[in-house]
């Protein structure tokens, strides 16, 4: 009678440009110690993502069945990825749609049976080990050469080894995860635990559409279509008005950026010219955007375009005013423009209906001449929040849930089919 064999595979792959120089990494683990038992890793040349994403999966599952070669039905796999599109496809709970998916997806299924194989969905920060190994496949795929096994990997080694896959470094096989451990109950559910199989919906990947002209919104990770159109929003730096909190849009004053907001353009700057993807750059007319914008160009030794689509919301007569002072003078108004979209603040405002309506509007334009390429859009809270918002498919009460810090960063990419992905970094804290 086959001994049981528990393991946990992580796995993890990556594009530089999607499609751009693509790796992947994977670490078999042992979940009763948390040890690494294998890793694999591999340089695969240019592909996206998503490609990169299954490469892994297919080494990690690779791995585990070298180490146990006589465990057979006996072994269980427990995997985690922060790929959502491959967790929920393995599992049968989103259909594969894509042509290039399919084959992939079948060479992980023939690894192991389906039935010693469960998937798990974690957050990037949890995936480190694999990550750390895709990047250093993409390193070296960059060096022209191919991901060899440091010393501390190369230590797993012993004579009892199984091979392992190319390109990776494997351990002998260890002792069996204790039966009834926490850490083994917790990533392998006992059969009576486990929850009817999930049949598969009709339109299982589908994400759901939004209005008219608006691009379809998708999952986390988009499918594979090619490269996108990328969009990375730049909020300003701070003027005088933003530690305050004062209502700040396209009808007041118009500030400047003070010292701090300088400050803060110039470690853009720094961060965008260490990214080196950024292809164009895009500023709203307002003075303190066209003010971070000239700083970043001029260490990107690029030139700014100036998009009145992305100026700020006009407040009206709530300009100048903090919360709590337009509170105090427009109680009834500012109840109402919360409990609506379409209402506009005091004095011949604009509503949140109108402002979606032309960032909608800007972001069409920009997308169709953008395919492939990254654009870099320095623009305020409101046309930020409405990217974001658009893209998840999002309530517009949706807005009042999001916070931005001045010269914060987030990114949309949208792919040929009208899906998008959102990537939030909200913090000016990764420009210090």
């Amino acid at each position: 009678m086959s001994v049981a064999r528990q393991v946990v595979v992580e796995a993890d792959g990556g594009s530089r440009g999607n499609p751009g120089p693509a790796g992947y990494g994977a670490v078999v683990i042992d979940p009763a110690t948390g040890e690494p038992l294998a890793e694999a890793a591999e340089y695969i040349g240019v592909a996206t993502n998503n490609v990169a994403e299954y490469r892994g999966l297919i080494a990690g599952l690779a791995a585990a069945k070298a180490l146990f070669p006589d465990a057979g039905d006996a072994l269980r796999v427990h995997v985690r990825m922060d790929s959502k599109l491959v967790v929920e496809q393995m599992s049968g709970r989103w259909k594969i749609k894509h042509p290039d998916m399919k084959p992939l997806a079948a060479r992980a299924a023939a690894i192991l049976p389906p039935a010693s194989v469960t998937y798990e969905w974690i957050p990037r920060a949890q995936n480190k080990h694999a990550d750390r190994l895709a990047n250093e496949a993409m390193d070296a795929g960059r060096d022209g050469r191919q991901w060899e096994a440091s010393a501390s990997t190369a230590a797993l080694d012993s004579p009892t080894a199984a091979p392992a896959p190319s390109g990776s470094a494997a351990s002998g096989s260890p002792a069996p995860a204790p039966s009834g451990s926490p850490a083994a109950d917790a990533l392998f559910p006992r059969p009576e635990d486990a929850a009817e199989p999930v049949a598969e919906p009709a339109d299982a990947h589908s994400a759901p559409r939004q209005s008219a002209g608006t691009p379809q919104t998708g999952w986390g990770l988009a499918p594979d279509l090619g490269a996108p159109a990328t969009l990375l929003l730049l909020r300003h730096g701070e003027t005088a008005l933003t530690p305050e909190k004062r209502f700040s849009g396209s009808g007041g004053t118009d500030p400047e950026l003070s010292a701090v907001g300088r400050g803060q353009a110039e470690r853009a700057a720094e961060h965008f010219a260490a990214l080196g993807t950024v292809q164009e750059i895009v500023s709203s007319p307002l003075r303190r955007c066209r003010e971070t914008a000239a700083v970043v160009a001029a260490r990107l030794r690029l030139g700014v375009r100036i998009d009145e689509g992305l100026r700020e919301t006009d407040f009206g007569a709530w300009e100048g005013l903090t919360f709590a002072e337009v509170r105090e003078r427009y109680a009834d108004d500012l109840t109402a423009w919360l409990a609506s979209p379409d209402t506009a603040p005091t004095g011949g405002g604009e509503s949140f209906s109108e402002v979606a309506d032309r960032v909608a509007a800007t972001r069409d334009r920009l997308v169709a001449r953008s395919t492939g390429r990254t654009v870099l859009l320095v623009t305020h809270v409101t046309p930020i929040k409405t990217f974001v918002r658009l893209a998840l498919g999002a309530p517009p009460e949706a807005l009042f849930r999001m916070e931005l810090s001045a010269a914060s960063v987030s990114e949309v990419a949208y792919y040929a089919d009208g899906n998008a992905s959102v990537r939030l970094l909200n913090d000016a804290s990764h420009l210090r």
